[in-house]
């Protein structure tokens, strides 16, 4: 009996041995060999919104947090003193034209009478008309200038999104260029997963993938858009000037680099929302189609 006893527990105790061993070669496998990562983010492109001209804020359209659609207005620069500035060049204009008028009709009018008129006035006369000529054309351009900055004194949304960080107010001035608020572009939502180098082999563009937002049960489906050309050398230094300047330290413990692979989004979970900046886990699932990838061991 106390044999029975005594193999009864050495066989339990191997057992546990063996499902704990089990379980940690699973853990391992899965986090240390499979495309999985947990250092992932929600990522979106930013527009920084500035305007083509300067001037003080006049109206505000907009407020923090709002979607827009392209071609909404966002905010308004000192219309009046652009429009006061497209009436000065149109009257330039209308000068400039009576001015050649007038030196076109004189020149006409000497050129008819050569036998009175010296030859030098005549020469005069068509220069004046070429050079009044020259002077529409420069006159004609401001107009539309005039017109084209009166034109962009209404900022307006140059793609779909969310306009954020939104703090400005009427009186503010603005420096033509100078961002005033910052639009997330909504078509560019997408997931970019921070994989160890040791796991890029098993990666592939078109695999699918699933994502896990933090806090968030619902699996968003997606697949691998593409994988970074490359990452910064922290280890060196210098330009194409100057000579290499290599790091002379080397630490033993050797740590993987990570590299960013990006994930298009293919379903949402109806209620799902996704902001730029959200953590996410990304597991890759490579194509079984018979490709075969030999990888090392990270030691």
């Amino acid at each position: 009996m106390t044999t029975r006893i005594a193999l009864l527990r050495w066989l339990t105790s191997a057992l546990m041995i063996l499902l704990v061993g089990a379980a940690g070669y699973s853990l391992w496998v899965r986090y240390q060999v499979e495309p999985v990562t947990r250092d992932g983010k929600v990522r979106a492109d930013t527009v920084p919104i500035a305007p083509d001209v300067a001037g003080l804020v006049s109206e505000v359209h907009v407020v923090d947090n709002q979607p827009v659609k392209r071609g909404d207005v966002l905010f308004v620069i000192d219309r009046p003193r652009y429009r006061l500035a497209l009436e000065q060049a149109q009257a330039n204009l209308i000068a400039e034209q009576v001015a050649l008028a007038q030196a076109e009709r004189e020149d006409r009018r000497n050129r008819a009478m050569p036998d009175v008129v010296p030859a030098e006035t005549i020469e005069q006369g068509a220069t004046r008309v070429e050079s009044l000529h020259t002077a529409l054309r420069q006159a004609t351009s401001a107009v539309n200038l005039a017109r084209l900055n009166l034109d962009r004194t209404a900022v307006r949304a140059p793609v779909d999104g969310t306009v954020t960080n939104v703090s400005m107010q009427p009186g503010q001035w603005l420096a033509a260029g100078s961002p005033g608020l910052a639009l997330v572009y909504g078509h560019s939502l997408r997931i970019e997963g921070y994989f160890e180098e040791t796991k890029l082999p098993a990666i592939r563009v078109g695999d699918p993938a699933s994502v896990y937002l933090m806090g968030v049960a619902d699996e968003i489906t997606g697949h691998v858009d593409s994988i970074a050309g490359g990452v910064e050398d922290r280890e060196r230094s210098g330009n194409a000037a100057q000579l290499a300047n290599v790091n002379p330290s080397f630490t033993w413990v050797r740590l993987a680099q990570r590299i960013p692979v990006r994930v298009a989004i293919d379903h949402l979970p109806p209620g799902v929302q996704i902001l730029p900046g959200q953590t996410a886990t990304v597991i890759v699932h490579p194509r079984k189609d018979g490709r075969v990838t030999h990888r090392s061991f990270p030691w």
